[in-house]
């Protein structure tokens, strides 16, 4: 197993076993490549019911999702964002997304938890959902199209089933912002 490097990404991308939808090439790092906020955010109103992971009814209630240029994070504030990229990864590629020290410095936390792909994610491509919170003390203006986490991609042994083709893959092909799909996990 061994992390991508900057021409094995731009390899992998040129061959068509890595998409990434759209390609800017001067994203690439040393050892990731920089992934962009879409326009689309997703949160929870505040109120008392409970969220029940297991009930679809209590996860989408008080849902609300809108499409800005900008959006400016509260302190405390979770929102759920999205890669501006739609993604498919090969069979013998996992990624790992993780935030701009840039902006934690300012209390942004991208990708809180949950920041493995896994191999085969997503056919068709996919933007990644992202978990983002200001854990800092002042409000933070987060704008479409910034940078605002980088992807590293690590080679490992082909998996026997790839993501994609998981019959309960419940985020492949998933819309931007996509909310949580816990529910549909048996409850036991």
């Amino acid at each position: 197993m061994s992390i991508l490097v900057d021409h094995e990404i731009r390899e992998e991308v040129r061959s068509g076993r890595l998409i990434i939808e759209p390609f800017d090439d001067n994203l690439i790092q040393p050892n990731s490549i920089d992934v962009k906020l879409a326009d689309r955010f997703s949160w929870h109103e505040p109120g008392d019911s409970v969220i029940d992971p297991y009930q679809s009814e209590s996860v989408l209630e008080g849902l609300v999702t809108i499409v800005a240029a900008t959006i400016v994070l509260q302190p405390k504030q979770f929102v759920l964002g999205a890669t501006e990229e739609k993604l498919t990864l090969p069979d013998d590629i996992v990624g790992q997304l993780t935030g701009k020290s840039s902006l934690a410095r300012l209390g942004v936390m991208v990708h809180v938890t949950a920041g493995f792909i896994d191999a085969g994610f997503s056919n068709p491509p996919a933007q990644i959902t992202l978990e983002i919170v200001n854990v800092g003390t002042r409000p933070v203006r987060l704008h479409a199209g910034m940078s605002i986490a980088q992807m590293v991609f690590t080679r490992t042994a082909r998996c026997e089933v790839p993501y994609n083709l998981k019959p309960n893959a419940k985020y492949n092909g998933q819309p931007a912002a996509a909310h949580s799909r816990y529910y549909l996990n048996s409850a036991g």
